[in-house]
């Protein structure tokens, strides 16, 4: 190698060697930083033994509350929301959960395609805005949203999109998520 060659070769070296992590005599302490760091909205965690939460939004007073049941494994989205149509367990129901789906919303089913979950109402309210319907459609926003692989939830009656009432009166044919509904949860 020449010496044209050898000079920028060994600059280069000298200069990538500078760059990197600073060497330590002996290890060092690190530490967590300081705060909280909750488990973001729309994931789920695993317990030890392998159990995930399958998460719902049900009816407290007036407004939703979050309860996540441990299974096994999270179910895909149609059964996700047959669960929520079967509404609260016994235990819920003493603990003061119910639901304002029954009458409210009839659903035929659900898909999931990139993000977007879309639930087919076969019927819905007669009277949009009424407070059980914006309760009725936010269980499901919020129950669907609350999984790791829903962004948000489109309704269709049909097969054409349903306008759906949101927590602040207003409805809507786009996409929903647990934002529209937040006036409705605890805070």
């Amino acid at each position: 190698m020449t010496a044209r060659r050898l000079v920028p070769a060994l600059l280069a070296a000298v200069l990538l060697a500078g760059c990197g992590v600073p060497v330590d005599d002996e290890p060092r302490l690190v530490r967590e930083p300081p705060g909280r760091f909750p488990t973001p909205a729309g994931t789920s965690t695993a317990d030890p033994d392998g159990r995930v939460g399958e998460p719902f939004c049900f009816v407290r007073d007036e407004g939703l509350a979050v309860v996540n049941r441990r299974v096994d494994g999270l179910p895909g989205v149609d059964a996700h929301l047959q669960h929520l149509l079967a509404g609260p367990d016994s235990a819920e129901r003493r603990s003061g959960l119910a639901t304002a789906l029954p009458g409210t919303v009839v659903v035929a089913g659900a898909t999931l395609a990139g993000g977007v979950a879309t639930v087919d109402v076969r019927q819905a309210g007669q009277e949009a805005g009424r407070s059980d319907e914006v309760l009725a459609f936010g269980q499901i926003v919020c129950s669907l949203t609350q999984r790791p692989d829903v962004d948000s939830v489109a309704f269709r009656r049909d097969g054409q999109p349903l306008e759906v009432p949101r927590a602040d009166g207003s409805v809507s044919a786009l996409p929903l998520t647990a934002a529209d509904y937040r006036p409705l949860m605890p805070r």
